[in-house]
C-alpha cells in the first residue's frame, strides 16, 4: 500500500507536467487573444463610434430580383417558408427559384403546391444530395433561361435557405445598395429556442458578435467580406463575370461556396459589405432556427470548418495583401483554438485536482511540498492573470453584443454558454479533420452533410 510520503515524488513530477502544459496553453491562448484584441481595437476605432455611410436613395424604378433557394429534403419547411415570403416581402418585382432533386418528390410537391407564378420549381436533373453549390448552379441556369424567355434582366441574385424568415424590407435595401456594392450581406439573427438554451443558444452569441463586429471590421479594413449563404444579394452582372465561359458561378466541389464568393469578389477588385440597418428599432436581418441538438450542431459546424479551415486552405491559399491574409488566418485558426482551449480546460482541472491532493498530503505528512508551479511560477502566474484579463474582456464583449440584439437575460447567459460553444467547436474540429482525412484518402469530394431544418410555428402565410 502506498504511503502519503511515497506519493510526494510522483506529485512533484505531475506538477512539472502540469506547469509545462499550462505554459503551452497560455501561450497559444494569448496569441489568439491578441489577434482578437487587434480586431476589437479596429472595431472601436473605425466602426463603433462612427455613423455608417448613408444608403443611396431608392431607385426611381424598382429593380428585379431573383431569389435562389437550394432545397434537399426540405418538404417539412419549404411550404411555410415560401408562403410567408410571398405574403410579407415588400417589393413589387421578384422571382423565386427553388431547386429540388428528382429523388426528393416530397420537396418538389411542396414547392409546386404553392401555385404562385412568382415561384418556379427547378430540377437539378440528377439525384441528390450534392453540394449546395451544385444546386445553385442549376438555379443560375434557370435564371438565365427565365431572362431569355421574359426579355427582362434581373438586377441581382439573392441567396436564401429553405428555413429562412426573410425580412420584408430586405429587397428594398438591396435595391438601394446595388450596383454601388457588388455584394450586400444582411445580418443573420438565430432565433431563440427556449428548449435549447445552451446548444442552439450558443449560435446567438457567435452570430451577434460576428455580424456586428467582425464583418464590420473586415469592411472597414477593405478585406474580403464572406457571404453567410443567406440574406446575401450579389449584383447579377458580377455573378455572370464570376461564372465566366463555364457558366457556373459556384464551384460545385465546394462545401462553403458562400464563403468563397466573398473572396472571389475581393480579388476582382469589387466590394462587398454587411449592412446593419434598423427600421423603427428593428434590425433588418434574416432569422432562422439553428440546430438544437448536439449532433446537429457538430455536423453543421464541422461542415463549416472543413470548407473554410481545411479545404479553403487548399482552394484559396494565402494570396492577397496583409489584410486578406490576416482574415484568412482568423478564419483558419478555429482548429487551433479549439484544441488549445480543450487542453487549457484539462490543464486547469488537473491543477485544481493537484492543489486538493497536495493539501491533503501536506496535512497527513506534515511536510511542506514544493511549490505547485516550481521554478518560474511567478512568471507563469502573471501570464495566466493576463490571459484571465483578456478572457474577461472577450466575455464582456460577447455578452454586450448578445444583449444588444436579444436583451440582457440572453446577454448574461452568453458568459456560461461560451463553455458550451468551446466544447461544440472542439468536437466539430475533430469531425472536420476526420472527414477531410477520409476524403483525401478516398480521393472523393466531401459531401453536403446537411442538418435538418425547422420553421417557426405560426410563421406561415400570415406570419
Amino acid at each position: 500500500m502506498l504511503t502519503p510520503e511515497a506519493l510526494i515524488p510522483a506529485m512533484a513530477l505531475l506538477a512539472v507536467l502540469t506547469r509545462e502544459l499550462l505554459w503551452l496553453c497560455a501561450a497559444g491562448i494569448a496569441l489568439s487573444s491578441l489577434d482578437d484584441l487587434a480586431v476589437d481595437f479596429v472595431w472601436l476605432w473605425r466602426v463603433a463610434f462612427r455613423k455608417a455611410p448613408p444608403l443611396p436613395p431608392e431607385p426611381a424604378e424598382a429593380g428585379r430580383f431573383a431569389i435562389l433557394i437550394p432545397a434537399w429534403d426540405e418538404s417539412a419547411v419549404i411550404g411555410a417558408m415560401l408562403a410567408r415570403l410571398l405574403a410579407t416581402l415588400e417589393h413589387p418585382d421578384y422571382h423565386v427559384f427553388v431547386g429540388y432533386y428528382p429523388n426528393d418528390p416530397e420537396t418538389e410537391a411542396a414547392i409546386r403546391a404553392m401555385g404562385d407564378r412568382r415561384v418556379q420549381a427547378v430540377s437539378t436533373g440528377h439525384a441528390g444530395p450534392t453540394t449546395k453549390a451544385d444546386c445553385l448552379n442549376r438555379l443560375w441556369r434557370a435564371v438565365l433561361a427565365e431572362e431569355a424567355e421574359s426579355g427582362r434582366r434581373f438586377k441581382a441574385v439573392v441567396l436564401h435557405d429553405a428555413e429562412d424568415l426573410v425580412h420584408p424590407l430586405s429587397l428594398r435595401l438591396y435595391d438601394r445598395a446595388i450596383p454601388g456594392l457588388a455584394m450586400v450581406q444582411l445580418p443573420v439573427l438565430p432565433l431563440v429556442d427556449r428548449n435549447s438554451r445552451w446548444i442552439s443558444g450558443h449560435y446567438i452569441d457567435e452570430f451577434a458578435q460576428s455580424h456586428a463586429k467582425d464583418m464590420m471590421v473586415r469592411a472597414a479594413l477593405r478585406a474580403p467580406v464572406p457571404s453567410a449563404g443567406v440574406g446575401t444579394a450579389i449584383d447579377r452582372a458580377v455573378l455572370e463575370r464570376i461564372a465566366g465561359p463555364a457558366g457556373e458561378p459556384f464551384d460545385a466541389s465546394s462545401l462553403t461556396e458562400d464563403y468563397e464568393i466573398g473572396h472571389k469578389l475581393h480579388r476582382m477588385g469589387l466590394e462587398g459589405r454587411m449592412l446593419r440597418v434598423r427600421v423603427k428599432g428593428e434590425l433588418v436581418a434574416t432569422r432562422e432556427f439553428f440546430p438544437a441538438d448536439l449532433e446537429g450542431a457538430i455536423r453543421q459546424k464541422s461542415r463549416w470548418l472543413t470548407g473554410i479551415a481545411l479545404a479553403g486552405w487548399d482552394r484559396l491559399g494565402w494570396s492577397g495583401g496583409w489584410r486578406e491574409r490576416w482574415m484568412l488566418l482568423r478564419d483558419r485558426k478555429g482548429l487551433f483554438t479549439a484544441a488549445v482551449t480543450m487542453l487549457a480546460y484539462g490543464a486547469s482541472l488537473l491543477m485544481l485536482t493537484q492543489m486538493a491532493m497536495r493539501a491533503m498530503l501536506a496535512e497527513q505528512t506534515g511536510q511542506a511540498l514544493p511549490p505547485l508551479m516550481g521554478e518560474g511560477g511567478v512568471a507563469l502566474c502573471a501570464f495566466l492573470i493576463l490571459n484571465a484579463g483578456l478572457l474577461a474582456w472577450r466575455l464582456l464583449l460577447r455578452a454586450g453584443f448578445t444583449a444588444r440584439d436579444y436583451g440582457w437575460a440572453e446577454g448574461l447567459r452568453a458568459v456560461p454558454r461560451a463553455v458550451m460553444g468551446n466544447g461544440i467547436n472542439f468536437l466539430s474540429a475533430l469531425r472536420a479533420v476526420d472527414r477531410y482525412r477520409a476524403a483525401l484518402e478516398s480521393g472523393h469530394a466531401v459531401r453536403w452533410d446537411k442538418t435538418p431544418h425547422r420553421f417557426p410555428a405560426g410563421e406561415g402565410a400570415n406570419g
